[in-house]
């Protein structure tokens, strides 16, 4: 490649700067096409001529003479170590004595990003009466991402999460740390696809939002999708293949899983309605028995205002031996939203809930759901959130929750929950 188009596509590339000089070369008149490319690199100091103050702009140039070019322009703060130009001459800049690391050349490709989350609850009402583990807890949660680009089409992402606790019997701050996330995605022909251990989030979480083992794929024709997703629920104890076997000692899981959800999008106008058959469910009073849960659902939006419901219906023979309900149905309404790249934004929301305990195997809400084995709860929620400064979130939610039978029939759990999300 001629010099001249090298210097072109280094401008096209980011090499910049701010003068030009009058007729740098003997040999490029002002009328040359790239007579503005070279002479602003000329003027910047980052491209010499020859002795007889010719540039010789015809003349093939080496990679060796291009990283030199590129050197100039990184000691002259016109171009950044995360370059293109950088990353495509790391060697020969190396082999001039220019330090960049093999991290450096291939930064484009691997990000890191990271979220630290301190949460405190405050828990009152007749359910907590006589719990001997404290009616408050507060935690630090640490999270490290790092998303690897495979090709085009394809990323590969892990979490690393750190967690320590601050309450109850760990008020020296136990804590504990779990690779939990690993997985592909990507498109496969028409398909969106995710596959390896991610978090699934059914029915926007009032079903479950917690880690899987599984692979999910989306398709989308005009303005509806179809989805669909199977694999294993992981114990929300241990974050491995749920092998609960009735042992109370293990948090809410399932086994096997098989999702299946139809919807779309019609203006400011989303329905959707699924399907989930789980095995060997052990949650709200379902002691390892098999659990199927339909859904339909719309929400709307106008402005900063969403509001919309969704009606639950879930089939369980423990809950059916005991004569429980079986149904429910959620609705919300939420205004605005804390964005964390916008200092000053806020949001306000408000959620009623009423669902059975075959409609609940892991629920995403901070509020003390699974203190109603069997029967279920109502009740609902208000909060809001703020954006403090950049990447620097807030949040303070109110949850007042009642038993919908059995011997917590009426009782309330009432949450104070609050957090700072930091990220970065």
């Amino acid at each position: 490649m001629n010099k001249q188009l090298v210097m072109a596509l280094a401008m096209a590339l980011g090499v910049s700067a701010t003068a030009f000089a009058a007729n740098p070369f003997s040999d490029l008149p002002a009328g040359h096409w790239a007579y503005g490319a070279v002479a602003k690199l000329a003027a910047a100091g980052i491209v010499d001529g020859y002795p007889d103050g010719s540039f010789k702009g015809d003349r093939t140039m080496t990679r060796y003479e291009m990283a030199q070019i590129v050197a100039k322009a990184l000691a002259k703060g016109a171009i950044g170590a995360d370059d293109r130009l950088v990353s495509e001459f790391a060697d020969e800049l190396d082999n001039l004595g220019v330090r960049v690391a093999k991290l450096e050349k291939n930064a484009d490709m691997v990000q890191i990003t990271g979220e630290a989350q301190i949460s405190y609850a405050n828990n009152s009402g007749a359910v907590f009466k006589g719990d001997d583990s404290g009616n408050s807890e507060s935690d630090l949660r640490t999270r490290i991402w790092l998303t690897g680009e495979v090709n085009d089409n394809w990323h590969y992402v892990s979490m690393l999460e750190n967690h320590q606790y601050f309450g109850g019997k760990n008020e020296s701050g136990d804590d504990d740390t779990d690779f939990q996330r690993a997985f592909l995605e990507g498109r496969l022909g028409g398909l969106q696809v995710k596959a390896g251990r991610y978090d699934e989030f059914l029915a926007d979480g009032n079903i479950y939002d917690s880690q899987v083992d599984g692979v999910r794929a989306t398709y989308n024709f005009g303005k509806a999708y179809v989805t669909g997703a199977y694999g294993k629920m992981a114990s929300a104890s241990d974050y491995s293949w749920t092998k609960l076997n009735g042992d109370e000692n293990l948090e809410e899981g399932a086994g096997k899983f098989a999702f299946g959800e139809l919807g779309g999008d019609w203006g400011n106008l989303h329905l959707a309605g699924s399907y989930l058959k789980a095995k060997d469910v052990h949650s709200m009073g379902m002691d390892g028995t098999d659990d199927e849960i339909w859904t339909v659902g719309a929400d709307y939006t106008a402005g900063k205002v969403n509001f919309g419901g969704m009606y639950l219906k879930g089939n369980n023979d423990d809950i059916d031996k005991a004569n429980a309900d079986d149904d429910g149905f959620v609705a919300h309404i939420t205004y605005g939203g804390a964005e964390s790249d916008t200092p000053g934004s806020w949001g306000l929301l408000a959620t009623y809930y009423d669902q059975a305990a075959p409609t609940v195997i892991a629920h995403t809400m901070d509020g003390a759901w699974d203190a109603f084995p069997t029967y279920g709860f109502k009740g609902w929620k208000v909060g809001g959130n703020v954006t403090l400064a950049k990447n620097l979130v807030a949040e303070v939610d109110y949850y007042d929750l009642k038993g919908k039978g059995g011997d917590e029939n009426g009782k309330h759990a009432r949450t104070l929950w609050s957090q700072m999300v930091v990220t970065f």
